[in-house]
């Protein structure tokens, strides 16, 4: 299940999208500061957990920059498609982390194979989803607007569950839950 989303082109393309329209938004709302107009001040990711078809095209990541001289405050969206600065995609760290928790060496050997990343790797985002996620400010308030409490030493997958849907409905799901650790500003 796990590994056909991550093969999954489709998906990348409405998680791009979704970052489209989030970006839109922060742009339209303005410098949160000054109240200035925001210009395009994005820039080039490289990021790993991809096909190698989608590898091989240019991915931007969106961010604004305020026109006004002295202030210049910088505006970065949430965003789906990528976690912070992590190098991975989004949907690698959260479906690995989540197949981690069932982890076999033969599904270690599959995540190789599909986004070429190592146990070591995914040893950090456990290490990740487990200390230092539920120590952040953001897990404090964000995790009270569950439904249920979320049992730490089992995430990702505790949270996986709190979320209604197949598999790509959860995946969007707690990826938008997460958005707010992506950029500079929360939607």
């Amino acid at each position: 299940m796990s590994s056909m989303l991550l093969t999954d082109d489709r998906l990348y393309a409405l998680l791009k999208r979704c970052d489209e329209d989030l970006a839109a938004t922060v742009r339209e709302a303005g410098c949160l500061c000054c109240g200035g107009v925001l210009h395009s001040a994005r820039y080039r990711r490289k990021p790993r957990g991809l096909l190698l078809e989608n590898a091989r095209q240019e991915h931007w990541r969106a961010s604004f920059c305020c026109a006004v001289d002295l202030c210049r405050k910088r505006a970065t969206p949430p965003s789906l498609r990528f976690l912070g600065r992590r190098v991975y995609l989004a949907t690698a760290v959260v479906l690995a982390s989540v197949m981690r928790c069932g982890a076999t060496p033969i599904r270690i050997r599959r995540l190789e194979e599909l986004i070429g990343v190592s146990r070591r790797t995914v040893q950090r985002w456990q290490h990740w989803w487990r200390c230092l996620l539920p120590r952040s400010a953001f897990w404090r308030s964000a995790s009270t607007s569950l439904r249920e409490p979320v049992v730490t030493a089992d995430l990702p997958r505790s949270l996986w569950d709190r979320f209604n849907g197949d598999a790509e409905q959860r995946l969007q799901s707690l990826i938008r839950f997460l958005s707010p650790l992506t950029g500079g500003t929360r939607i």
